[in-house]
């Protein structure tokens, strides 16, 4: 028989499953192109960014890096421009370049939290905490008491 401890544990660890947003599961939401909402971007780059994300939808990558190019020339300040650019170029594997213009985008767009939260760009992180995290983020001393020496 189950104790009472153990059952309000098991019951508790579930209700905080359901609570948490999407369950216990860990879906991604999809990664779709953004639409340019900053002041002052030309009908054009706007088209480009709408034909670019057609394109993208329809898993027509190399079209939509096309689209999202001449986007992003026509609005270079523009972080949701090279966001979709790193999108195309993440989807045909050219990841060097698609971590660039990921950054420039959060770069560009420093309060969009459609940017900084996105999936895509977790992967690539800031760059200087990589080089920080290259050796163990602690000592590997053994720790002595009160600092002194054994």
């Amino acid at each position: 028989m189950i104790s009472r401890t153990t059952w309000l544990v098991v019951l508790s660890a579930a209700l905080m499953c359901v609570i948490q947003a999407g369950g216990c599961s860990s879906k991604r939401k999809p990664l779709v192109p953004l639409t340019l909402t900053d002041a002052g971007i030309s009908r054009e780059a706007v088209a480009l960014t709408e034909q670019g994300a057609r394109a993208y939808q329809e898993k027509q990558f190399g079209e939509a890096k096309k689209y999202f190019a001449e986007a992003m020339a026509a609005a270079p300040g523009s972080g949701q421009a090279h966001y979709n650019y790193a999108l195309a170029l993440n989807a045909l594997g050219e990841a060097a370049a698609a971590r660039h213009h990921f950054l420039e985008a959060a770069n560009l767009a420093p309060g969009d939290k459609v940017i900084w939260d996105s999936p895509a760009l977790a992967p690539y992180g800031d760059p200087d905490t990589r080089k920080q995290m290259k050796g163990r983020p602690y000592g590997t001393e053994r720790p002595t008491f009160g600092g002194m020496s054994r």
